[in-house]
């Protein structure tokens, strides 16, 4: 059993090595804080939380790390939960607040998000499954190319090139673009995909080749958006940290690569409402991600539909402050996408 002060001993002994990398001895502790006894007590303290399995020594005559178990106890017992600062939460405000479409908040949110934590930022998108067709755009770029628009009610916006002669004038365009939204608007993605099968037949014969390219390349659309997909930056990050990873830190690089890996992660990772969930070291290890944290909350799309945001860094990170951006980011991305 760990006494009250032995977890204010471990509390600090996570602050002090996350902030230096170096193990922590008692000697420091009773420098930097004030517990009022003897390093002899702390060192008891240590002795007990050592026992736990809560530190270790990694090397003989040194100071003492947290284990996984004891990032654990301090993520769910001990650590602060501070909010961001006011300047903090306006950057945020202000550099989500420029985006165009879904893309671009999401490629900004794991830009700042990474900035904000400086460690890897992922963002998975809604799930597209259930999105249904809002509107679709044909637009004419040259006598011989033309662009598809496929806009979702989730508020993603996906563009697609066709090349080659097309004939159409305003008129044309305009009837191709009446007939797809007529045959397709409102329809779940799943249904899509099927009624485009025969909306070239609805045009007339002179009409019905370039209907096909139409319904051709909408149909890669409509394929890619019912994907699930991520979105991350930052991996930089994880070679500023490399002195964390007992070994070379590719095999972690490779593993954050395969979004199937890490999106069955998140797919394990249950989060309610405001929460945010923590992964740490050996909970990741069957995803090739043992010597890593993963954080996670959810935000919700315009649609409905809830999705992952997070952060995956090396064990040893500032937990306390990861946590509050990842809440943080997740609440105004909701906020922002109800918006659309």
């Amino acid at each position: 059993m760990v006494s009250e002060r032995s977890l204010a001993v471990l509390r600090v002994i996570v602050q002090d090595y996350v902030a230096s990398r170096e193990p922590v001895g008692s000697k420091t502790i009773v420098e930097r804080h004030s517990f009022g006894v003897s390093a002899a007590t702390i060192r008891n303290d240590m002795a007990q939380l050592e026992e736990e399995e809560l530190i270790a020594a990694p090397h003989t005559s040194s100071g003492r790390v947290p284990t996984d178990k004891g990032y654990r106890v301090f993520v769910d017992q001990l650590a602060d939960q501070r909010p961001l600062s006011a300047g903090q939460r306006q950057a945020i405000e202000t550099f989500l607040g420029k985006a165009i479409d879904l893309d671009d908040v999401l490629i900004r949110t794991v830009r700042h998000l990474s900035i904000l934590t400086n460690q890897v930022a992922l963002a998975q998108y809604p799930s597209f499954g259930n999105a249904r067709v809002r509107h679709i755009e044909v637009v004419a770029l040259a006598p011989t190319r033309l662009m598809t628009v496929l806009i979702t009610d989730t508020g993603r916006v996906d563009q697609h090139l066709i090349d080659g002669p097309h004939g159409l004038d305003d008129a044309g365009l305009a009837l191709l673009r009446d007939t797809f939204n007529s045959e397709l608007d409102g329809l779940a993605l799943a249904d899509a995909a099927m009624a485009l099968r025969g909306v070239a037949e609805k045009l007339p014969p002179e009409r019905r080749a370039v209907a096909a390219e139409v319904a051709r390349s909408l149909g890669e659309q409509v394929a890619a958006n019912r994907q699930d997909r991520l979105v991350m930056a930052g991996a930089a990050n994880l070679a500023r940290t490399e002195g964390d990873f007992s070994g070379s830190i590719y095999p972690v690089l490779e593993a954050i690569e395969e979004q199937v890996t890490l999106l069955k992660l998140f797919s394990e990772m249950e989060i309610g409402d405001d929460e945010v969930e923590v992964r740490i070291g050996r909970e990741n290890e069957e995803f090739g991600l043992g010597e890593t944290s993963v954080l996670a909350g959810g935000y919700t799309a315009s649609g409905g539909s809830v999705a992952r945001l997070g952060v995956l860094g090396p064990t040893r990170m500032d937990y306390s402050t990861n946590m509050a951006a990842v809440r943080a980011v997740a609440r105004y991305l909701t906020r922002l996408l109800a918006e659309e």
